[in-house]
């Protein structure tokens, strides 16, 4: 028991050893880490002796899966998902339904061991796309926001839609029956709208608990705690955990104003940062060093064959959401505007296409492999398993890896690279925000006694200062370049403080208890002052 322990203890400490050193190899190489972390993965795995890691799909659906779909959701911003679900909700339901039916039907062709039935099971574990991977290498590359947002919002709720397919293709093989439409829509609908409510009941609780809390470290565990609960009940109730977790996530992010203080937001947002890097960073490389495990069962084929096979359903899952995503962008150009009557522009062909090309998988799919029964009700083996694991393997590899690479060789191509541009929703917001604080003080100014006027005129001149540098030319305008020497001379300073207090507890003049404490009020004043 001691020596299973110890072994453990050092496959973990090793794993997370690899994602230190090659997330700074993908740092300093400026490539996504997920792409990196898998090819690692992979070269790891061809090291004789290195202990073979399974990667258990019961472990990434309760353990890494709810927290990762939680800062995902975290993040995501409501009224851009909102502004972009008819483009989402095409590609969440309509293009995994399409990738399914798509692959069930050729996979007869394509591959001699499958038939419909368990080309369907390949196509729902293989349709969802990865919301870490996809986002990660698209915002490296700097691509046009709209395109981001939608990739988020689909990677985020087309996990759903691929699990259902999935529990449907099990029990299809298992029973030889194919579920009714009228069914599998009654299913549906209950996944989606049980998944939701759940989530935003759960939200809702942990939104009034927050409120009643003023201590950071629980409030931040309550927010993990709430990730998990809302995956647990909802799967529990049958529902979707996926996208209860989802709607938690959102539902709590939009409240989360009026329950985190700035230092609790503060750390909670380092935390969760930290938690998804390792989490993502772990089933990035077990990912890559699953291929021992997952050759292990093909001793019938040749490597002609697999190589064939891998090329095929790679080919065949790119070429299908190419083939979704022009039709799929017009008829959601068509809904908002004739149908939902909003003003819309039509996303650019060229945007159109990086969209498309952008469709990469990651841990669900192999997990949703993974989760493949072993056997049928009659003891029999479960049809082309081990087919089904290496096919599902060699799409998330060529789709992490291939497009993954060439992504920012095509963005550059076509144009599209850094089309991003100013943020003027926040240059308009810093400049309301300051507009907002100058009428203060000049109202509060006229009531204040004599002696305090010397305060409110340099309040005054600070804000004016800033709001000059916001609105107006730095080269044109004098006021902005005052407060910009202001920033280089407040950030000098605070560094001789810094050097200072270190000085001190180094001389033991003061202890290390005070040096934190005096640190982070630093920290916070740089951050403020960099960011401005």
């Amino acid at each position: 028991m001691h020596e299973g322990v110890r072994g453990i203890e050092t496959v973990f400490l090793l794993l997370l050893l690899f994602v230190v050193l090659f997330g700074e190899l993908a740092r300093r190489l400026k490539v996504a880490y997920p792409i990196i972390l898998v090819i690692a993965g992979l070269l790891l795995s061809l090291v004789p002796g290195l202990p073979r890691v399974n990667l258990d799909p019961e472990i990434i659906f309760l353990v890494v899966l709810p927290p990762l779909l939680f800062h995902a959701a975290w993040q995501t911003s409501w009224r851009d998902f909102r502004y972009n679900s008819v483009t989402i909700l095409l590609m969440a339901f309509g293009l995994v339904g399409f990738t399914v039916a798509g692959v069930a039907l050729a996979s007869e062709r394509l591959f001699s061991q499958l038939y419909w039935r368990t080309g369907f099971v390949l196509g729902a574990i293989v349709a969802p796309t990865d919301a870490i991977a996809a986002t990660s290498i698209a915002k490296r590359v700097g691509l046009p926001r709209r395109i981001i947002e939608i990739l988020e919002g689909e990677s985020l709720v087309n996990d759903a839609t691929g699990l259902l397919a999935l529990e449907f293709g099990i029990a299809m093989v298992i029973s030889g029956e194919t579920p009714s439409l009228g069914s599998g829509a009654l299913r549906l609908i209950y996944l989606i709208v049980g998944g939701i409510g759940i989530g935003i009941v759960v939200g809702w609780v942990v939104h009034w608990l927050e409120l009643h809390i003023e201590d950071g470290p629980i409030e931040i565990t309550l927010g993990l705690v709430s990730a998990y609960g809302a995956y647990i009940v909802a799967e529990e109730a049958g529902a979707s955990g996926v996208l209860a977790v989802v709607a938690c996530g959102l539902y709590l992010s939009r409240k989360s104003a009026e329950f985190f203080s700035p230092g609790v937001r503060l750390q909670a947002y380092a935390l969760w940062d930290t938690i998804d890097f390792v989490l993502n960073g772990l089933v990035f490389v077990l990912i890559g060093l699953q291929l021992p495990i997952v050759l292990a069962g093909l001793h019938d084929y040749s490597r002609t064959t697999l190589t064939a096979y891998a090329a095929g359903i790679c080919a065949l899952v790119i070429a299908l959401r190419l083939l979704w995503i022009y039709p799929s962008a017009y008829l959601a150009y068509f809904i908002r505007t004739r149908i939902l009557r909003k003003r819309d522009s039509m996303l650019p062909g060229k945007q159109v296409f990086v969209t498309g090309w952008t469709g990469m998988r990651g841990v669900i799919a192999l997990a949703a492999a993974l989760s493949v029964p072993e056997s049928l009700s009659d003891g029999q083996p479960f049809p082309a398993r081990n087919l089904i694991i290496f096919l599902t393997f060699s799409v998330i590899l060529v789709t992490l890896v291939l497009q993954g690479l060439t992504l920012p060789p095509l963005v550059r191509a076509l144009g599209l690279g850094g089309l991003r541009g100013p943020d003027c929703e926040e240059e308009e917001a810093r400049r309301k925000m300051l507009e907002a604080s100058l009428t203060y003080l000049e109202e509060i100014r006229g009531r204040e006694q004599p002696e305090f006027a010397g305060i409110y005129e340099d309040l005054i001149q600070h804000h004016k200062d800033r709001l000059a540098a916001l609105v107006s030319p730095p080269d044109n305008d004098t006021r902005a370049l005052q407060y910009a020497r202001h920033r280089e001379v407040s950030l000098n300073l605070l560094r001789i403080e810094r050097k200072t207090l270190v000085e001190l507890r180094d001389e033991g003049r003061v202890s290390d208890t005070v040096l934190r404490r005096l640190e982070r009020e630093l920290d916070l004043g740089e951050i403020r002052l960099s960011v401005m």
